[in-house]
């Protein structure tokens, strides 16, 4: 993805006539996945965020101006608060500074919160209240109940509704990595060598998302700001995406190992077993494959961040796209091993075929950051 297309705004500017020609000729409107080209039907832009809050804070006085100077200091295309879209409108009688907060986790509610608090102390007013808009999720107000209350040492393990109702694979996949380690390691089929690389990518990912983060705000970089902030939010998602293919592989493998014990005495039953098996099978290769496909794209981003991500961690997106390979590596083995179990493997030459193709382009990936840490870090 293109850091500039990141902004969903950026993408919608324009008007839609025209656009039909434009995308087959104009390098600038050509899509990121997809034909180059627009059917009758029309197009559909479709942009991949992290929960939007949508909050107001209303101030004591009728001034809409001075809700609108507030609104220019808080949000971020005017030199503001990352993460933060705002403007001043008079509501009821009463100016509000209306804002969209794009990823609470980067910009928590109470640091919005206290910043127009202390914009509006500037002009003699205060807060009067706030307003949520819709739905938000429980880890932001978490955060900024954590935040007032100044609690060290909180882990969200000490809410009482989240010890109650999160299940136990809930569980294990919020806990520390050692955690995972010791139920690796225990005499069990599962978790397997298929969960170990799909937790090797998250590792990866999260390593890409360290970096990206660590260089937004520095001056030295700021002409690289808007691509790592791109690099940074994909990083993040494909970390979730990774950390849940944890157990997703252990599932799937489970479920193959059930229909394996499908009862098989009439031919009936031997004919719904074996379509049960191809099925599980082909299921238990679908999930290191789009792992594989997962740690491409980690491979793609570390590469990005070794180029123009803060010099002193350059070892840190080597360590990424390290274990982003590893990833690749043990999916394709499971991968495999799932196919070549079926009698009739052709069903699964897609899917082989798309492994290749990954493990193709990790080699031509693995050549390109090589070179980069030769000539930006020297080694």
């Amino acid at each position: 993805m293109r850091p500039e297309r990141a902004n969903l705004e950026n993408i919608r500017k324009g008007q839609y006539e025209g656009l039909k020609k434009e995308i087959e000729s104009d390098l600038n409107r050509k899509p990121d996945f997809g034909p180059s080209n627009l059917p009758k039907a029309g197009a559909t832009v479709i942009g991949a965020r992290e929960p939007l809050v949508a909050f107001n804070v209303y101030l004591t006085t009728d001034d809409v101006s001075i809700a609108k100077k507030i609104a220019k200091a808080v949000r971020q295309s005017s030199g503001g608060l990352r993460y933060v879209k705002g403007l001043g409108l008079l509501v009821d009688g009463r100016a509000q500074v209306s804002m969209n907060l794009t990823n609470f986790r980067e910009t928590p509610i109470a640091r919005v919160v206290e910043f127009i608090r202390r914009e509006a102390g500037r002009y003699g007013v205060g807060i009067h209240h706030s307003e949520l808009v819709g739905l938000i999720p429980q880890e932001a107000l978490v955060d900024a109940a954590v935040w007032y209350t100044q609690l060290d040492g909180f882990s969200e393990e000490q809410i009482l509704e989240s010890r109650l109702f999160s299940s136990p694979s809930a569980r294990s996949s919020t806990t520390q990595p050692v955690t995972f380690i010791e139920q690796l390691a225990a005499p069990t089929p599962t978790p397997g060598g298929g969960s170990a690389g799909a937790y090797a990518g998250a590792m990866g990912a999260g390593l890409v998302a360290m970096v990206s983060g660590i260089t937004m705000g520095k001056k030295k970089y700021a002409d690289v700001e808007a691509e790592m902030q791109a690099i940074r939010v994909v990083a993040e998602n494909l970390r979730k995406e990774l950390t849940q293919a944890v157990d997703d592989d252990a599932s799937s493998f489970e479920v193959l190992m059930a229909t394996f014990r499908l009862p098989k005495e009439t031919d009936e039953q031997k004919s719904a077993r074996n379509s049960a098996i191809i099925k599980a099978t082909l299921n238990a290769a679908h999930v290191p494959l789009h792992v594989a496909s997962d740690a491409v794209k980690v491979m793609e981003l570390a590469i990005k961040c070794a180029r123009h991500g803060i010099l002193s961690a350059i070892s840190d997106s080597m360590s990424a796209f390290a274990m982003s390979r590893a990833a690749l590596t043990a999916a394709g083995y499971n991968v495999r091993i799932n196919i070549n179990s079926l009698e009739d493997k052709s069903v699964g030459d897609k899917m082989l075929a798309e492994l290749v193709e990954l493990e193709f382009e990790a080699d031509k990936l693995e050549l390109e950051i090589q070179a980069v840490m030769k000539e930006r870090g020297g080694i």
